[in-house]
């Protein structure tokens, strides 16, 4: 039988570190929170507005039915994926593209 060597680790750290060692699962999940961010942090009066939310690499492409409120939106974008990133707790969205 194995003998573990760390008596005082949490399931948190240890699937973190799963995670991290799991490339594909972790663009996975960076995908899915990426979306919840979004959501999050433009709350819910935008979120009526959004179709669709796609991380591909380091770019968020968002896909609004108001073509005011994109316009609107596109002053704005590097403040938003800061506040986004924030959110996230990492900088993975280095550009936005609303549609």
């Amino acid at each position: 039988m194995a003998k573990r060597t760390a008596e005082n680790t949490s399931i948190g750290d240890v699937l973190k570190d799963f995670i991290s060692k799991s490339s594909k699962l972790e663009k996975g999940l960076n995908k899915v929170s990426a979306e919840e961010a979004w959501h999050k942090v433009l709350g819910e009066a935008i979120s009526k507005y959004t179709t669709q939310v796609a991380l591909e690499r380091d770019t968020l492409f968002v896909q609004l039915s108001s073509s005011v409120l994109r316009e609107e939106l596109s002053y704005g974008k590097e403040k938003i994926i800061q506040l986004i990133n924030e959110e996230l707790g990492k900088d993975l969205i280095k550009k936005l593209i609303l549609r």
